[in-house]
């Protein structure tokens, strides 16, 4: 690898597991993982905690104020309180879409992925790396699933986590409705770049998409 700091753009829909394959890269290559989904989701939980809409831009942009969002060895802080798990809640996936589409709130958080990533090899995921808030990321790619493999996965993670009241169908519908708003929000929406490596990773295990992805990286 050269001595140079490299940034690795993974982009893709809810499901297709940007993060898990982000964040065992990034550790494989010993670089910075950002999570940039995780990102908004703290908003979206700071947004719920003080009972206001996410829904609404003017109530978002009131909990946006004096917040801060960082990362330290991989885990991310909303106003210096680790909420890896709080984020993950459903309640913030239902909810996040909403705080992402707003122009305003990408901004800020553009502003701060684009320094993070000037000072350091880096692995960021999301739904606009490569199209926004990296364009000239030395890597891309752009992982994807079926959407029944992918309702499968999130249905599965939400029942280990305890979850009642929720089935497979559900998970589905509320999947696609997120898809459709993530490919047609007028601000950044999600698509595929022409110079990116495609990974379809429905019959593929986490390790060998990660394995593929080295291999291009370094070249093998």
């Amino acid at each position: 690898m050269s001595n140079k700091n490299i940034s690795i753009a993974i982009d893709g829909p809810s499901g297709a597991g940007k993060s898990t394959i982000a964040k065992i890269l990034a550790n494989k290559l010993s670089f910075e993982y950002i999570d940039t989904g995780a990102m908004y989701r703290a908003l979206t939980l700071k947004t719920l905690n003080l009972g206001l809409d996410p829904s609404m831009k003017k109530d978002v942009l009131q909990a946006m104020k004096n917040t801060i969002i960082d990362f330290n060895d991989n885990h991310i802080y909303l106003d210096g309180q680790n909420v890896d798990v709080d984020i993950r809640e459903n309640i913030i996936s239902k909810n996040v879409s909403y705080i992402a589409k707003i122009k305003e709130v990408r901004e800020k958080m553009v502003d701060i992925q684009k320094q993070l990533a000037d000072k350091k090899s880096v692995v960021m995921d999301g739904r606009d790396i490569g199209t926004v808030v990296l364009p000239k990321a030395d890597y891309k790619f752009f992982i994807t699933a079926s959407i029944d493999e992918r309702s499968s996965r999130r249905y599965k993670e939400l029942v280990l986590k305890g979850e009642k009241n929720v089935s497979f169908e559900q998970v589905k519908s509320e999947m696609i409705a997120r898809d459709e708003l993530d490919s047609n929000r007028v601000n950044s929406p999600l698509k595929k770049t022409e110079d990116s490596y495609i990974l379809d990773n429905t019959n593929k295990t986490i390790d060998e998409c990660v394995d593929e992805i080295i291999s291009i990286v370094e070249g093998v």
